[in-house]
């Protein structure tokens, strides 16, 4: 899991919350959770071009969902900004089994609907989260039938509504002044971001951090579906509705509760990431093709879909064209953190990241 994975498990935690707790607080819990739910929700006008008919979560049909932590919220930042942590969850309730995978951001990858190629976590910025639910959904070869999204607060507010989480850090670290020590702790909103957020002091870098945040949204997790949890469901719901945008109804949720949970048992936590790679002085992760059709064919798998052999060739051709360099065009890279429209103008921001001198800087 990822720190957004936290996402879909923060709503999903949020639907064992609200529908365990009808035994615990009645009606009003539900109540309250149904117009937090009805607040967060945020449809998306698309159709996935990977499936001839919607997926049924009622009628129990294997799903995926797109969870995306977004870098704003906190710390100052207004922006549209980025979708810093991508993951994939799949979840196939006959197998009883889901797969969720961590997509490095600066994977370089055809950003769908904006005509260029760039590092995944620009696709948010440049069209929200219907470009970036086409452009993973693209990179993957699968339907992505629903998404989660959520920032920063959202998960400091989710640590402080749970009453903090305790990890074990195996070593001291400092981050925006925020120092986490070494040995088991307990962390607060603080803490806890910075913990999350954490890569350049880490020896494994972003799959380092991305370690940690699996680790962060799984403590998470198991706070809200707990007893505990269930009796700050009001904290909780309050940490949720500001700070996470869905296109799961409530009616959604409840199915995926009554009818999905022995799924969430068995899960299989993937990475896909490359080989970092410098172009044109921006540096990007380029997937080895028989990897990527690897998880691929997996995800497909998980969601009752045959192989697709005609990617394996498709993913070779990317893989070549992006080792040489000769398919990034001169709209990539300009992602602009203070503009506040959904679509990027191409021709009218400088490179963001033409200050990079090898792998992003950023802290998520």
């Amino acid at each position: 899991m990822n720190l957004w994975k936290k996402v879909i498990l923060t709503t999903l935690g949020l639907v064992l919350i609200s529908v365990a707790g009808l035994c615990a607080y009645g009606i009003k819990m539900y109540s309250d959770a149904s117009g937090t739910v009805k607040g967060v929700y945020e449809s998306i006008d698309r159709t996935s071009k990977r499936r001839e008919t919607a997926v049924n979560i009622d009628a129990q049909e294997p799903f995926s969902v797109l969870l995306m932590g977004i870098d704003t919220g906190d710390l100052g930042r207004t922006e549209q900004g980025r979708s810093d942590t991508t993951m994939v969850v799949t979840i196939n309730p006959k197998e009883k089994k889901s797969t969720m995978i961590s997509l490095d951001r600066d994977i370089l990858t055809d950003i769908v609907g904006y005509g260029t190629q760039d590092k995944l976590n620009h696709a948010y910025a440049f069209g929200g989260a219907k470009m970036a639910i086409d452009t993973v959904e693209n990179l993957l070869d699968i339907p992505i039938d629903n998404y989660v999204s959520i920032n920063m607060k959202g998960m400091k507010d989710l640590i402080d509504a749970v009453g903090g989480i305790e990890v074990d850090n195996p070593f001291e670290f400092t981050l925006d002044g925020i120092t986490v020590p070494k040995g088991h702790i307990k962390l607060d909103s603080e803490t806890g971001l910075a913990y999350a957020r954490m890569r350049e002091e880490d020896p494994e870098g972003d799959i380092g951090r991305q370690r940690r945040q699996r680790e962060v949204v799984e403590k998470i997790v198991n706070k809200v579906i707990s007893l505990d949890g269930v009796s700050k469901y009001r904290k909780i719901l309050d940490a949720v509705k500001d700070n996470v945008k869905t296109d799961l109804t409530w009616d959604n949720m409840v199915d995926i509760q009554k009818k999905y949970m022995p799924a969430f048992k068995d899960i299989d936590s993937l990475q896909l990431e490359g080989e970092g790679q410098e172009i044109n002085g921006i540096y990007y992760q380029i997937i080895d093709p028989s990897k990527l059709y690897e998880v691929q064919t997996n995800l497909r798998s998980q969601l009752g879909l045959s192989e697709n052999k005609d990617m394996q060739a498709q993913d070779n051709s990317n893989y070549n064209n992006y080792v040489g360099g000769n398919s990034l065009s001169d709209t990539t890279n300009n992602y602009d953190p203070n503009q506040d429209t959904t679509i990027v103008d191409p021709n009218a921001y400088a490179d963001q990241n033409a200050v990079d001198d090898g792998q992003y800087s950023g802290e998520y």
